[in-house]
């Protein structure tokens, strides 16, 4: 009976191994079909910006977007998305979606297809456009540092010096996002507050932001501006986040040029 009941339970562990390793090789393929799914639609909706590359000063300074957007054709794929977020030096390279929840594009990807990855995108709370005084980006922290992963990188202020900047390209314009705060939150945070219209609470707002970020950047918006949080889940505690705020900046724009 002992033989018997050992044989059962290995033959119950095994199974229990071979599930586990066809789960970690679902997820792994799933994770490659994703970064092949995002390098595509990189390759097919953005070019480099040859006047951006050409253009003096450090990336704080630049008035050229290095990538340009084909928005006519991002559009056709998806009429959902508003705009493409890039970061030099990083995996940061996405379209940016809006839908009419929250839901949805944190399931599904930028073509609409179920997705663990899903998509960057915006609070469906906000005006579209990037119209409010501030807007709140959402993205997945995936394991293998694709989506939003990377922001807790911006924990470290050298990691910020050599990334001070994003940029967010969009049909109407092309914009710098000026990094100024970086820190660990609760999902339930004021920092999730929107704000439609620039007023004294937005100020004090911000500069909360700035008083618990984790870098210096030496900028001190003053709530006149138009600005952006980027959020992504953290692993600190129960449902923390890891935000970055910027302000935007226009900046000089090929007007969604058609890539050739």
């Amino acid at each position: 009976m002992g033989k018997k009941i050992r044989t059962i339970l290995m033959v119950v562990l095994l199974l229990i191994f071979l599930g586990s390793g066809a789960t970690i090789l679902l997820v792994l393929r799933e994770y490659q079909e994703n970064d092949r799914l995002y390098a595509e639609g990189a390759m097919t909706y953005t070019r480099a910006q040859t006047a951006a590359a050409e253009e003096p000063g450090e990336p704080g300074e630049r008035t050229i977007a290095p990538i340009v957007v084909d928005f006519d054709a991002l559009a056709a794929a998806n009429e959902d998305a508003v705009g493409w977020i890039y970061c030099e030096g990083t995996k940061i390279d996405y379209p940016v979606m809006q839908g009419e929840d929250n839901d949805f594009y944190l399931h599904h990807n930028y073509i609409g297809e179920s997705s663990a990855a899903a998509s960057i995108f915006v609070d469906a709370n906000n005006r579209p456009g990037f119209a409010d005084a501030n807007t709140i980006i959402y993205g997945h922290h995936m394991r293998d540092g694709s989506m939003f992963a990377g922001l807790d990188e911006w924990a470290a202020q050298e990691y910020y010096e050599d990334h001070p900047v994003m940029w967010l390209l969009t049909p109407e314009q092309d914009y710098r996002i000026d990094l100024f705060a970086g820190y660990t939150t609760s999902a339930y945070a004021d920092t999730y507050l929107i704000f439609h219209e620039n007023d004294d609470a937005l100020s004090t707002y911000l500069a909360d932001c700035i008083a618990q970020s984790d870098f210096s950047s030496g900028l001190q918006p003053d709530g006149s501006g138009r600005y952006v949080v980027l959020s992504t889940c953290a692993y600190v505690f129960d449902n923390a986040r890891y935000v970055l705020h910027g302000e935007l900046v226009p900046v000089d724009s090929a007007g969604g040029t058609a890539i050739p």
